[in-house]
C-alpha cells in the first residue's frame, strides 16, 4: 500500500551530506512505490516561534512565512523523515526552528505515524547523533499517534559530499526509505 512520505532536508548547504542522505531515503521510498516529496529548508523563510500559543486554539500560526505550508504538508504525510547535519552534537537550528513552528499540529488530526532521522556529522563516533535523536524523540513524545522508527548515523562526513565515500551509510538510508 502506497504511503504519503515527506522528507524534510534541513541543511543550509546545497548538496550537503544530510541532503544526500535525504535523497537516498526518498529514492528508496519511491522505489518501494510510495508517494514522496522532499522539502529543503535552505531557501525557506521560517521565523522563530513567538510562544504566543494562538496556534493551539486555531491550529494556525499567526506568523506569515514558509512554515505554514510546510506544517500543512507535515499534517498530511503518513511518514516524515527529517535530515539534519549535526552541529555541536545537536540538530541544525533550521530543524529545531521548524519543529517549534509545527506546534499547530499538536491539537490537529495529523496523519503522520512514523518518524525517521537521517543525520550527518563530522565527528567519527556514532554517539555524535545522540543529541539530534533525543531532541527529535522529545518532539515525537508530544504526538501520541506517532513513533520514532529509526535513524541513519552518517558520521565522519565533514565537507559537502564526503558522505558519498560512506556507501554503507547511503545504502542504509536507501533501505530505510524502502522499508518506510
Amino acid at each position: 500500500m502506497s504511503k504519503n512520505i515527506l522528507v524534510i532536508s534541513t541543511s543550509p548547504r546545497k548538496n550537503g551530506n544530510s541532503a544526500l542522505l535525504a535523497e537516498e531515503f526518498a529514492r528508496g521510498a519511491a522505489d518501494a512505490g510510495h508517494q514522496v516529496e522532499i522539502i529543503t529548508l535552505r531557501d525557506k523563510n521560517i521565523g522563530f516561534c513567538r510562544g504566543c500559543l494562538s496556534c493551539v486554539k486555531t491550529q494556525r500560526c499567526v506568523m506569515q512565512d514558509d512554515a505554514a505550508d510546510i506544517v500543512a504538508r507535515m499534517k498530511q504525510a503518513e511518514v516524515i523523515a527529517f535530515a539534519t547535519p549535526v552541529y555541536y552534537f545537536e540538530m541544525s537550528g533550521q530543524m529545531k526552528t521548524l519543529l517549534d513552528r509545527s506546534n499547530p499540529l499538536y491539537t490537529s488530526d495529523y496523519a503522520f505515524r512514523d518518524i525517521y532521522l537521517l543525520a550527518s556529522a563530522a565527528e567519527n563516533d556514532d554517539s555524535a547523533v545522540d543529541g539530534p535523536i533525543n531532541g527529535l524523540k522529545g518532539w515525537i513524545a508530544c504526538f501520541e499517534k506517532c513513533s520514532f522508527k529509526g535513524a541513519v548515523r552518517g558520521v565522519g562526513a565533514t565537507a559537502p559530499g564526503d558522505i558519498r565515500q560512506h556507501t554503507a551509510v547511503l545504502e542504509a538510508a536507501y533501505k530505510m526509505g524502502r522499508q518506510a
